[in-house]
């Protein structure tokens, strides 16, 4: 079992408002590690040779205040995170705060990816979304629903004329991790919207999804599936969305 599978308590909150800001932090443990960190992300790029040390965006001083949350934000390169991630999370000052896009279809139907092989997290079932990078940046800030509907535009095709986005967002905090979730409602059925995103998959060159899977009930969830992802189905499920 690697570190991202133990299970850690889950933490819903209801937010309007995300206020995060980008500083100029800079991380010991990148600092620190840095030759472990670089042989780490090497065997890794042998096993996954498409994997990128692109620039990535982590947490700090995360911070739940009613509607609002907040947090700090600064760049790291992605061998870093990988190496945070896959030893458990050493540094516990820092978290991975990133935006998921819950595409929901006419008849409830919730539509997941299954990440492709060559990605981080392969053969894992997410919603789509992905760990904020710097083009997600405007004026220090870290805009997390741009973040969302590039990744969703990304991963399935859908643009942001597709569907209709929540007022709100679900921040869903398990352990060093906050998601921030939000509800995109499109108006096609699973089945069809299933096929559709498909399509899409299939004209890809390198498409991050394998394969595309619909929930409906929790008969639906794979083990495949993080806690952190099942947790927000349940709620959605029970109609607290």
């Amino acid at each position: 079992m690697s570190a991202v599978d133990v299970p850690v308590p889950v933490t819903i909150h209801r937010v309007t408002n995300l206020d995060l800001w980008v500083g100029d932090h800079v991380w010991p443990f990148a600092d620190k590690r840095r030759e472990e960190i670089d042989a780490h992300f090497a065997q890794r790029q042998a096993e996954q040779p498409k994997l990128w040390n692109g620039r990535v965006l982590l947490g700090r001083q995360p911070r739940f205040d009613g509607v609002y949350f907040s947090a700090e934000y600064f760049e790291t390169d992605f061998a870093s995170f990988m190496a945070w991630r896959d030893w458990g999370f050493p540094d516990v000052s820092v978290f991975n705060g990133f935006g998921m896009g819950v595409i929901r279809a006419s008849d409830g139907a919730i539509v997941l990816g299954v990440m492709g092989p060559h990605t981080a997290n392969a053969g894992k079932v997410y919603f789509a979304g992905g760990t904020p990078d710097p083009s997600d940046v405007r004026n220090r800030r870290l805009e997390i629903a741009s973040s969302v509907a590039r990744e969703v535009k990304e991963e399935t095709g859908l643009s942001r004329l597709d569907y209709h986005a929540a007022d709100h967002w679900h921040c869903v905090e398990a352990g060093s991790l906050v998601a921030m979730l939000r509800v995109l409602d499109v108006d096609q059925p699973g089945d069809a919207l299933k096929a559709r995103i498909e399509t899409f998959l299939a004209r890809e060159a390198h498409p991050e999804l394998s394969g595309v899977h619909l929930v409906r009930s929790k008969a639906d969830f794979l083990p495949t599936m993080p806690r952190f992802v099942t947790a927000y189905l349940t709620m959605l499920l029970h109609g607290d969305d």
